[in-house]
């Protein structure tokens, strides 16, 4: 019959993976025979142990789940591949530790591992400065980066070239070791790391004099970064391989360019937006008339109707910056700030004074005057 772990346990089958832990180690201080002299204690310990190997491990619980046994072949269940290493260690005599059993069991350790995987190399990132200039055109920026590359020597193999790259002969090159052994609760297969490889089921007899055997050399590497148009603050560029290479022939992690756009003297920037201040003439205020505005490509035209007002804000449509995902393009918004002069001539204020005389709004120019 197929065994209900979860019932083992006494929790529901949707439980999560604190809910058996907890379970697990409530019923394992239980049932462990040191505690519990009841002759029945050790099996049930057993049973206990059993379910949490199971449903502590996402893969062989998912598999239970399916199919009701946890073994791949089919065949017997237990505890198969799981490492216990730990575990023996501090089981003779019953004298272990509870929390280093609890950890081992859900700390994923040991199922269907046989070799070390290649440790790919670090990601690395670069903060580059652009102008708004060049973010709204597009830009490219070489930049220096320093980093662990593959050694020329060894063509990132780690031996010595003409020097042989031997498989372990402790684990027969499949990076663990097995053990089988006999406890109180029954047999036991446990998988350790091969020592004599660390894992990588091949041991190099002459290490490369150019990077001790790593694979890997610190150099500097030029890159040129292409920076697309309409490029913001934050923006990140990712560089396949670009990063540091991985030891002994793993893959090159990736490097990050973090685009950080400077403050502009002119302009304010608002997502695809653009917004300037313009200098406006008193007279071109009331009269009306054209005016110039900056632009990020020269200069526009902008119509002032007459009795403009001051903080009046013009809209100029497609003069801001390119979208850097889809084909469109922001707005520039011009805001008119009302220039009056320092200085006026005698005639000039004799007829701002009629002006005013006529316009009826006493003390309009007073500030001018004084």
């Amino acid at each position: 019959m197929t065994k209900n772990y979860y019932s083992t346990l006494g929790v529901a089958k949707g439980a999560s993976t604190e809910e058996i832990k907890k379970a697990y180690k409530k019923l394992a201080k239980q049932y462990h025979p040191d505690l519990n002299k009841d002759p029945k204690s050790a099996e049930k310990f057993k049973e206990i142990n059993e379910a949490a190997a199971v449903l502590g491990d996402a893969k062989k619980r998912e598999q239970y789940d399916r199919f009701g046994t946890a073994d791949s072949a089919g065949g017997q269940q237990g505890f198969s591949g799981f490492d216990f290493s730990d575990f023996m260690n501090q089981s003779q005599g019953f004298g272990f530790n509870f929390d280093d059993i609890f950890d081992t069991f859900f700390g994923g350790a040991g199922f269907g591992r046989s070799r070390r995987r290649q440790q790919q190399g670090y990601d690395l990132r670069y903060d580059a400065e652009i102008t708004l200039e060049e973010a709204a055109s597009g830009t490219s920026k070489e930049i220096t980066i320093p980093r662990l590359e593959k050694c020329d020597v060894c063509k990132g193999s780690g031996a010595e070239p003409g020097s042989q790259i031997e498989t372990c002969p402790d684990c027969d090159g499949k990076g663990a070791q097995v053990r089988v052994q006999r406890t109180p609760f029954g047999m036991f297969q446990t998988q350790t790391t091969c020592r004599s490889c660390g894992g990588e089921g091949k041991r190099i007899t002459h290490p490369c004099r150019e990077c001790d055997g790593t694979g890997v050399v610190k150099q500097k590497r030029k890159i040129e970064v292409k920076i697309p148009a309409g490029a913001d603050n934050g923006m990140s560029l990712r560089v396949r391989g670009g990063g540091e290479a991985g030891q002994k022939g793993a893959p090159s992690g990736d490097l990050y360019v973090v685009v950080h756009v400077a403050a502009h003297k002119t302009f304010q920037r608002d997502g695809d937006d653009l917004h300037v201040k313009v200098q406006l003439p008193f007279t071109i205020a009331a009269l009306g008339g054209e005016i110039e505005v900056p632009t990020l490509k020269g200069k526009a035209e902008l119509s002032i109707p007459a009795g403009t007002q001051s903080n009046t804000v013009f809209r100029l449509k497609g003069k801001g910056m390119p979208n850097v995902e889809h084909e469109h393009q922001g707005d520039l918004y011009a805001e008119a700030i009302i220039s009056v002069p320092d200085k006026l001539s005698k005639r000039q204020k004799e007829l701002l004074r009629e002006f005013e005389k006529e316009s009826g709004k006493k003390g309009f120019f007073k500030e001018i005057f004084d």
